[in-house]
């Protein structure tokens, strides 16, 4: 698909908001021949890279060095403390130093910013660091950060590529000390005592897994059935399992109504009336899109009832030359998707070809120990849609690389049509399950069969040739 004015390679192009979506449009409106302005109130990398993607799983790869070391006696290795002894969380909270680890992590949020704010100009782009709202649907007015100045940008074409916030509860305030969201972690000098994370999904879980490998007594607080709701059944039934063998408290099927500070620290009330005492809260119960009070809806930007902003398979609004991407949309809020959605913004806006986005091939990851990496058609949306598919796993214990390496938590399974035999989804959970998805993403991407994949050479031993086996497993043979 191409846009219907080719003469728009010469445009001016405004993007609000420097994140994954904002920066990488930024680029392919560049080499694509426009005038770029870029339009950030924080820094380069927006949230993705300064309160959440890269601190977050910077803290949690520190965090799998814990974990690593609880297989060290399995391994035959003999670690100056007595391995049992440091499994406990107060043995641990003196083996880390979390203002060392917070500092290293926004150290290296803010090198990443500045990397991409060089990048940035070195391709042309102008930046303006400040808060940008629209004066209706072709004019940017920017409000500097650095003298308060106003800045006015005209736009033939705008990106919103505006990011969300932590959402929280009027009965539980965050201060920044004692209630927190997962953007003022970082601003803690002490590993918390006991924390009791609020929100069960991806965020809360991510996040409970990494203080309770720290060294924290965590408690996770989750409204539905099991941790990780949203995802492969058997994937979240084991990762459950894994957290309450490390010694997490998960409260399951209760709701967290109110979170208030105490002289000791905090307490959290819940719904059925019960008060979890801890030292700190996380809030971790989503987040809203930051749309409001900008001027999208007098530009004629149409907003969802959650306030998200409308688009199309190729990233367009409901006002011509508006685009959005990003976690402002509601699609997926992934940074892949973002990028993507801007990329596809752009190359449309300048009239370059592309193609919708496919979110069959999108690939995610959860950073919990061990990860879960998902990509294609998920079990329940095989069976909500009535699609014929069958299914093979294969514990990941049962691998002779995973026993080298100590490993015993996770597996591999796929989905396939029992017909056509091609690879419709699979799910890894794995350490590293984040590198060993990408052979199931290009089967899923090119519409490989169970038979292609099982087919390609593995190296003996290696994590990935779980992957062929499974795929032979579901070899289906022609009578």
């Amino acid at each position: 698909m191409t846009n219907e004015n080719p003469d728009l390679q010469a445009s001016r192009i405004v993007i609000l908001g420097g994140g994954p979506g904002g920066y990488e449009a930024a680029l392919v409106a560049r080499r694509l021949g426009a005038d770029v302005t870029v339009v950030e109130r924080q820094g380069l990398g927006g949230a993705a890279v300064l309160t959440d993607v890269v601190p977050s799983k910077t803290l949690i790869a520190t965090a799998d060095w814990m974990t690593i070391a609880d297989r060290a006696a399995d391994l035959g290795i003999r670690l100056p403390v007595d391995t049992a002894k440091a499994a406990h969380p107060a043995m641990r909270r003196h083996m880390v130093d979390l203002d060392a680890v917070n500092t290293r992590v926004m150290a290296l949020a803010a090198a990443q910013s500045a990397d991409i704010h060089a990048r940035l100009e070195r391709e042309g782009v102008r930046v303006l660091i400040g808060e940008g709202r629209l004066d209706g649907p072709s004019r940017v007015q920017v409000t500097l950060q650095e003298d308060a100045a106003e800045v006015s940008v005209d736009a033939d074409v705008i990106l919103l590529a505006l990011g969300a916030t932590p959402r929280v509860l009027p009965t539980a305030i965050p201060d920044g000390e004692r209630i927190l969201t997962w953007t003022q972690l970082y601003n803690l000098k002490e590993l918390p005592e006991r924390l009791i994370v609020v929100g069960s999904g991806v965020t809360g879980a991510e996040f409970a897994g990494a203080y309770n490998a720290l060294g924290s007594d965590v408690v996770l607080v989750s409204s539905r059935d099991r941790v990780l709701p949203g995802e492969d059944a058997d994937a979240a039934e084991l990762i459950e399992g894994v957290f309450r063998s490390r010694g997490m408290t998960v409260m399951s099927r209760t709701r967290a109504e109110a979170a208030v500070r105490t002289d000791e620290g905090v307490e959290v009330t819940l719904a059925d009336g019960r008060v979890v005492k801890g030292s700190h809260v996380l809030l971790a119960v989503g987040s809203i899109p930051s749309t409001a009070g900008i001027g999208l809806e007098e530009a004629g930007v149409r907003l969802t009832p959650s306030g998200h902003v409308q688009v199309d398979k190729v990233s367009r609004t409901s006002v011509r030359g508006i685009y959005a991407a990003g976690d402002c949309t509601g699609i997926l809020p992934l940074a892949s998707v973002a990028a993507m959605q801007g990329r596809v913004a752009m190359s449309h806006a300048l009239g370059d070809a592309v193609s919708p986005i496919k979110l069959r091939t999108v690939a995610a990851n959860i950073f919990t120990a061990p990860e879960i990496a998902t990509v294609g058609y998920s079990e329940e949306k095989l069976k909500e849609q009535g699609s014929k598919y069958v299914t093979t796993t294969l514990p990941l214990a049962r691998n002779p690389r995973a026993k080298m390496l100590g490993m015993r938590d996770g597996f591999v399974k796929l989905f396939a049509h029992p017909e056509a035999s091609v690879v419709l989804g699979g799910v890894v959970v794995a350490p590293r399950a984040s590198e060993l998805i990408f052979p199931i993403t290009l089967a899923v991407a090119h519409r490989l069969t169970v038979d292609d994949v099982a087919e390609a050479f593995t190296v003996y031993p290696s994590l990935s040739g779980s992957i062929a086996e499974v795929a032979r497993m579901l070899h289906h043979r022609e009578d």
